[in-house]
């Protein structure tokens, strides 16, 4: 069982903010320098998502791929300007949580509503296992930190990883394919986490 108080690393979040720290950190001040508060880097992101969403509803994979890889990078900027402006707040983490799934919930029904309009019941039935697994991930942990069990990061489908295969998927045009992976890792991901969370129960009342 991994530790929940290091990130774990087969959590490719964690791997990946080790990585860019340094470079992170840098872009954090220097947007922070232009006065750019972290809670409008989140609503610009949030916003790109709507944009990105839009386009996978009408087909326009390839051109909502590249805008998603654009707009990325936004969802870890915003914290690298909180940390380095020392305006991190309880409300902006939130926010940010908040619209993440929001964010998760969109771009599934980006997908969903693409399928439906081809037809495709299979693909619909995907996006919706995409979304649940998506979802119970972050619930997951949520819930049980919010039992004290502690911060449960383990898993290989973080949010970073739906991106990527989601970037993936629209860039080459494999949709079904791309959907079965998340349908299939996010869930599994879930289960994984509750289990995890299941022994730190066990621990706790023993």
């Amino acid at each position: 069982m991994a530790s929940t108080s290091t990130p774990p690393l087969n959590n490719p979040t964690a791997v990946l903010r080790r990585l860019t720290a340094g470079t992170m950190l840098g872009l954090g001040r220097i947007l922070g320098g232009l006065g750019i508060h972290p809670n409008t880097l989140t609503l610009l992101g949030f916003g790109g998502v709507i944009g990105v969403t839009i386009l996978i509803a009408g087909g326009a994979f390839r051109e909502a791929g590249f805008a998603l890889i654009l707009i990325a990078p936004l969802d870890a900027l915003d914290g690298a300007v909180a940390r380095a402006t020392q305006r991190v707040s309880t409300f902006g983490a939130l926010l940010d949580s908040t619209l993440d799934r929001i964010a998760d919930g969109l771009l599934c029904a980006g997908l969903g509503i693409y399928c439906a309009g081809q037809g495709q019941l299979v693909g619909v039935m995907l996006a919706f296992a995409a979304l649940m697994g998506a979802f119970s991930v972050s619930y997951v942990r949520a819930r049980a930190e919010g039992l004290a069990l502690g911060s449960i990061k383990d898993g290989f489908f973080d949010r970073v990883m739906r991106t990527l295969v989601f970037i993936a998927a629209l860039l080459t045009g494999w949709i079904m394919v791309g959907l079965l992976i998340l349908a299939i890792g996010t869930n599994l991901t879930a289960l994984h986490r509750l289990w995890i969370a299941h022994q730190l129960a066990q621990e706790s009342q023993s």
